[in-house]
Protein backbone atom coordinates (compact mmCIF):
# COMPACT_ATOMS: atom_id res chain seq x y z
CA UNK A 1 0.00 0.00 0.00
CA UNK A 2 1.34 3.19 -1.09
CA UNK A 3 2.11 5.91 1.54
CA UNK A 4 -0.26 8.62 0.39
CA UNK A 5 -3.04 5.66 -0.02
CA UNK A 6 -3.58 5.79 3.55
CA UNK A 7 -6.01 8.28 5.81
CA UNK A 8 -4.25 10.27 8.57
CA UNK A 9 -5.24 8.62 11.82
CA UNK A 10 -5.32 12.05 13.21
CA UNK A 11 -7.39 15.47 12.27
CA UNK A 12 -6.89 18.86 13.93
CA UNK A 13 -9.66 21.12 13.28
CA UNK A 14 -8.81 24.70 15.76
CA UNK A 15 -7.74 23.67 19.21
CA UNK A 16 -9.34 20.16 18.94
CA UNK A 17 -7.31 17.14 17.94
CA UNK A 18 -9.42 14.26 16.47
CA UNK A 19 -8.21 10.47 16.34
CA UNK A 20 -9.51 8.53 13.95
CA UNK A 21 -9.77 4.61 14.65
CA UNK A 22 -8.61 1.76 12.59
CA UNK A 23 -11.79 -0.06 12.11
CA UNK A 24 -13.19 -1.85 8.90
CA UNK A 25 -16.54 -0.89 8.19
CA UNK A 26 -19.63 -3.12 8.56
CA UNK A 27 -20.76 -4.59 5.91
CA UNK A 28 -24.73 -4.17 6.75
CA UNK A 29 -27.26 -4.89 4.04
CA UNK A 30 -30.28 -4.14 6.37
CA UNK A 31 -32.15 -7.49 6.18
CA UNK A 32 -31.59 -8.15 10.14
CA UNK A 33 -33.15 -4.23 10.76
CA UNK A 34 -36.14 -5.04 9.35
CA UNK A 35 -36.49 -8.35 10.26
CA UNK A 36 -36.34 -7.01 13.90
CA UNK A 37 -38.75 -4.34 12.73
CA UNK A 38 -41.10 -6.65 11.70
CA UNK A 39 -40.95 -8.72 14.66
CA UNK A 40 -41.46 -5.47 16.91
CA UNK A 41 -44.57 -4.72 14.89
CA UNK A 42 -46.16 -7.92 15.28
CA UNK A 43 -45.33 -7.03 19.36
CA UNK A 44 -47.26 -4.31 19.07
CA UNK A 45 -50.19 -6.15 17.51
CA UNK A 46 -50.18 -8.49 19.68
CA UNK A 47 -49.81 -6.37 22.75
CA UNK A 48 -52.72 -4.01 21.36
CA UNK A 49 -55.02 -6.81 20.57
CA UNK A 50 -56.19 -7.85 23.98
CA UNK A 51 -57.46 -3.88 24.91
CA UNK A 52 -58.92 -3.39 21.19
CA UNK A 53 -62.48 -3.18 22.28
CA UNK A 54 -61.09 -0.44 24.97
CA UNK A 55 -58.86 1.17 22.10
CA UNK A 56 -61.54 1.49 19.40
CA UNK A 57 -63.96 3.43 22.51
CA UNK A 58 -61.70 6.17 23.31
CA UNK A 59 -60.90 6.51 19.09
CA UNK A 60 -57.55 5.39 18.85
CA UNK A 61 -58.38 1.89 17.73
CA UNK A 62 -56.71 2.54 14.61
CA UNK A 63 -53.33 1.63 16.88
CA UNK A 64 -53.97 -2.01 15.82
CA UNK A 65 -54.59 -1.54 12.16
CA UNK A 66 -51.23 0.58 12.21
CA UNK A 67 -49.35 -2.07 13.95
CA UNK A 68 -50.99 -4.11 11.14
CA UNK A 69 -49.78 -1.48 8.16
CA UNK A 70 -46.30 -1.18 9.65
CA UNK A 71 -45.96 -5.18 9.32
CA UNK A 72 -47.27 -5.00 5.80
CA UNK A 73 -44.54 -2.58 4.47
CA UNK A 74 -41.93 -4.26 6.44
CA UNK A 75 -42.47 -7.40 5.13
CA UNK A 76 -42.08 -5.77 1.85
CA UNK A 77 -39.06 -4.18 2.74
CA UNK A 78 -37.99 -7.45 4.20
CA UNK A 79 -38.27 -9.13 0.98
CA UNK A 80 -36.37 -6.41 -0.94
CA UNK A 81 -33.42 -5.94 0.88
CA UNK A 82 -32.92 -10.11 0.80
CA UNK A 83 -33.40 -9.73 -3.14
CA UNK A 84 -30.84 -6.62 -2.51
CA UNK A 85 -28.51 -8.91 -0.19
CA UNK A 86 -28.61 -11.76 -3.26
CA UNK A 87 -28.25 -9.35 -5.91
CA UNK A 88 -25.28 -7.78 -4.37
CA UNK A 89 -23.76 -11.71 -3.68
CA UNK A 90 -24.11 -12.89 -7.24
CA UNK A 91 -21.62 -9.17 -8.32
CA UNK A 92 -22.23 -7.07 -11.66
CA UNK A 93 -23.77 -8.25 -14.46
CA UNK A 94 -22.44 -9.04 -17.50
CA UNK A 95 -24.33 -7.80 -20.27
CA UNK A 96 -24.74 -8.59 -24.20
CA UNK A 97 -21.63 -6.48 -25.06
CA UNK A 98 -18.98 -8.22 -22.73
CA UNK A 99 -18.90 -4.95 -20.94
CA UNK A 100 -20.14 -4.79 -16.96
CA UNK A 101 -22.79 -2.73 -15.48
CA UNK A 102 -22.83 -0.86 -12.83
Amino acid sequence: MDRHDEQPTRHEIGKRTYLVADVEPLDVDGVRTVAVGCALWVVGFLGLLPFYGQLQDSGRGWWVWTCLAGLGLGLLGWEYTRRRRQQRARGPRQSAGGRRRA
